[in-house]
Parts: structure tokens; C-alpha cells; sequence
């Protein structure tokens, strides 16, 4: 059970720091944006770029090496994310809903197939994999990558939400999230802090799918896909639009996954992903620390 729960907790920190992206930007924008999986992928893509052009890395310091390639491909998904927002969805910002939702499924596919046409459709061998030793805690299997890799999503976690609750900047947020028209009366520069939204949601993305290729070793142009969907689904479980609820959803999605996974077999894994995912549409749309609001007329 112990290491059920631990594993769990594990893939949910993933989930969590790309979930954050969807619910910041969902939060001020309403907008679903599908292309957010695909930056998690483009994270994993520079820091393979990065670390392949500066030869072989010593395993001592594999850790430091990797802190330095999340940075970067922290600031370059950070990039692209205020390029996806400024040339695909910032026009669209006052067409109907399905015309910037179908433009969002278009920059995912503009990703993942440019990538593929630039580094190859087959997958890669991440250059650096993080290894060290295994200890019993409370009958749970925990090794020394994981530890290290929880402590960073943890830390991003912790900055961000001091971030939103204590700058000024997170607090024109948190005002454009209740009214963007007050908002604007109030001089608050909306277009600056909806690009600083998406840079931080992308850069977050973009450290997942690093600490993602150093733990797994693999990488491919459409790892970000699945990984999407299930940010997706942590929002929701949350309650989109609410950082606090991004971290909780991502974390019980993944307990979700992996007591399913123990129960009825690792097939079954995506299964109860997606079924609690429609429960949670079905039964509780505003998740579990979302809030009902109604709509002004």
C-alpha cells in the first residue's frame, strides 16, 4: 500500500506542475489550451539539444547539469508560450469559443509535427539519467531521482503560489480572473500580465518534461499528448482555473493511477484516468476547490 501511494504521489508531481499551466491560463483567459502538453515535450527537446551539443556529462554532476537545462528550457518553452499567445490566441481573444479552441488543437499539431520534422519521428535517448540508490520508507521502495525530482516540482510549486499570492503581478492575476473589463478600468496593463501567464505556465511545462526525460530516459515528439490530457483532467479534478486546486488534482490523479494500476493491471491505468475525469464533469464540473460562479449579464 505504502508503495502504492508513494508511487502515486510521484507520477501526480508531474502532473501537477504541467496542470498549473491550464489552470492559470483557463483562470484569465478561459481558454483551454490544448498546446500545453506539447511545450512539456519542447521542454524535454531543448534540454536534449542542449545537453547532446556539450558532449559527455560525469555522472557527479549529472544533477547540476540538469538544473542548468531546466533553467534554459524553462526560459525557451517560456518563449514559445508568449509566441502561442500572442500570434494564434490574442487575435481570437474576442472570436467564439470553438474558433480559439480549434486554433489551440492546430498549435498542438504545429508542436509535435515540427519537431518531428526537425529532430526525427523516433524516440531519443535522453542524455542524462539520473541515478542513485533505494531506500525503504514505511514499506514503500523510494529511490534517491525521485526524492530529488519531487523536492524541485515541489519548490516550483511552492514559488508559484507565493508568486500568485504575495507580487503585485499575481495580483493583477487574480483581478483579471474575477473581471478583466474592472480590471482595465482599474489601469491594470491586462495584455502584460495574460503574456506573463502563459511564460510561467510554459516555463513550469517546460521543467516537467525535462525532469520527465531524466528520470525515464526517453523522449518523443508526442509524449506531450497524453500528458496534456491528463493535465487536463488533474485541472478539472482541482477545479480549473485554481492554482491550488491544480496541485491537489494532479496529486489525486495520480493516486487515482496507480491504485488502478494495482488493482486491475497497468492496462487499466488511462482508463480510470479518463472515467474519473467524466465523473468529475458529471458530478462536481467546478472540482474540488473550484467554486460556482455565476455568469453576468
Amino acid at each position: 500500500m505504502s508503495q502504492v501511494i508513494w508511487d502515486g504521489l510521484f507520477v501526480g508531481s508531474f502532473y501537477a506542475l504541467v496542470a498549473l499551466g491550464y489552470s492559470m491560463v483557463y483562470g484569465i483567459i478561459k481558454l483551454l489550451n490544448f498546446a500545453h502538453g506539447d511545450i512539456y515535450m519542447l521542454g524535454a527537446f531543448v534540454a536534449f539539444v542542449a545537453l547532446t551539443s556539450v558532449g559527455a556529462i560525469p555522472a557527479s554532476l549529472s544533477i547540476g547539469a540538469l538544473l542548468i537545462v531546466m533553467l534554459l528550457s524553462m526560459l525557451l518553452t517560456g518563449v514559445a508560450g508568449v509566441a502561442i499567445e500572442r500570434f494564434a490566441y490574442r487575435p481570437l481573444r474576442k472570436a467564439p469559443r470553438l474558433a480559439v479552441l480549434i486554433t489551440a488543437v492546430g498549435a498542438s499539431f504545429t508542436l509535435e509535427y515540427g519537431v518531428s520534422a526537425i529532430a526525427g519521428p523516433n524516440p531519443r535517448a535522453f542524455p542524462i539519467r539520473l541515478e542513485g540508490g533505494s531506500f525503504d520508507v514505511i514499506g514503500a521502495r523510494v529511490s534517491l531521482p525521485q526524492i530529488v525530482l519531487m523536492l524541485i516540482a515541489a519548490a516550483l510549486m511552492l514559488g508559484l503560489n507565493a508568486y500568485i499570492q504575495k507580487t503585485s503581478t499575481g495580483r493583477a492575476m487574480r483581478a483579471i480572473a474575477l473581471d478583466t473589463k474592472g480590471s482595465l478600468l482599474m489601469g491594470i496593463n491586462v495584455n502584460s500580465v495574460i503574456t506573463r501567464t502563459f511564460f510561467i505556465g510554459s516555463a513550469l511545462a517546460g521543467a516537467a518534461g525535462v525532469m520527465a526525460g531524466a528520470y525515464y530516459g526517453k523522449i518523443d515528439f508526442l509524449m506531450g499528448f497524453i500528458i496534456g490530457l491528463k493535465a487536463f483532467t488533474a485541472a478539472v479534478i482541482g477545479g480549473i482555473g485554481n492554482i491550488k486546486g491544480a496541485m491537489l488534482g494532479g496529486l489525486v490523479l495520480g493516486l487515482v493511477e496507480s491504485f488502478g494500476s494495482e488493482w486491475f493491471g497497468g492496462q487499466w491505468r488511462d482508463v480510470f484516468a479518463f472515467a474519473v475525469l467524466i465523473l468529475f464533469l458529471t458530478l462536481r464540473p467546478t472540482g474540488i476547490l473550484g467554486e460556482r460562479v455565476t455568469e453576468r449579464v
